[in-house]
């Protein structure tokens, strides 16, 4: 999956002839708080709610005194090059440009939720297990053999550093619901258990935390 599988259209992009409070008012519709500013299809950089709301929202854009930030992403970038600049940025969209960086698109946070939530087998029954392990220790070769061991196999997994420290939670999508073999032959082979979830439960607590992110998303 790459960015421009992603893009949407559905979010215009802002004109540099765009009031503050025309500005204001097209993120609030969609619940963003960032939108780019365009001329024709040059993408000259993006702009925040914070930055509107501390000039003049009866001006336009164009002419607020400021110097715009130009985070983006190309259309041939990875969806996890897109993932990591949103985060960094803490953006609730990222604009997309091609190779001479004129602007195709972009892509909100919201998307890249549900790209992630209708991926990765989240919609697969089975089990989550989170073991902790070393970084020199880890072996994903390894934690296969394991799994399999038991008559199951890993659906998806996700690897997380702890801190700054050596250690890392890796999470893993198993597709089987009684877990309990499995965890007993990670724990021989030295691994720590963190935590494990049955499906149902899972499913609750993403909805959960997916219900909360969408809450503070439309504040």
């Amino acid at each position: 999956m790459i960015a421009k599988d992603l893009i949407t259209h559905e979010l215009s992009p802002l004109r540099t002839s765009d009031t503050g409070e025309e500005s204001i008012t097209m993120m609030s519709i969609f619940h963003v708080k960032h939108l780019p500013i365009v001329n024709e299809t040059q993408f000259l950089g993006l702009i925040s709610e914070e930055i509107i709301l501390n000039n003049d929202m009866d001006e336009p854009i164009g002419s607020y005194s400021l110097g715009l930030a130009r985070p983006f992403v190309r259309d041939t970038d990875h969806i996890f090059e897109v993932m990591s600049k949103m985060a960094s940025g803490r953006l609730t969209v990222i604009p997309i440009v091609d190779k001479d960086e004129n602007y195709l698109g972009l892509i909100s946070m919201e998307d890249l939720i549900q790209y992630y939530a209708n991926s990765f087998s989240f919609s697969e029954p089975g089990s989550i297990l989170v073991i902790t392990t070393s970084k020199p220790q880890y072996s994903l070769a390894e934690i296969s053999r394991i799994v399999e061991s038991e008559n199951a196999a890993i659906l998806s997994t996700f690897l997380t550093s702890v801190d700054e420290s050596n250690i890392v939670q890796v999470t893993l999508k198993i597709n089987k619901q009684d877990i309990g073999s499995i965890i007993s032959s990670f724990q021989r082979f030295g691994y720590d258990i963190t935590a494990s979830f049955s499906d149902y439960e899972y499913i609750d607590d993403l909805k959960e935390r997916y219900d909360s992110l969408m809450s503070y998303l439309n504040v």
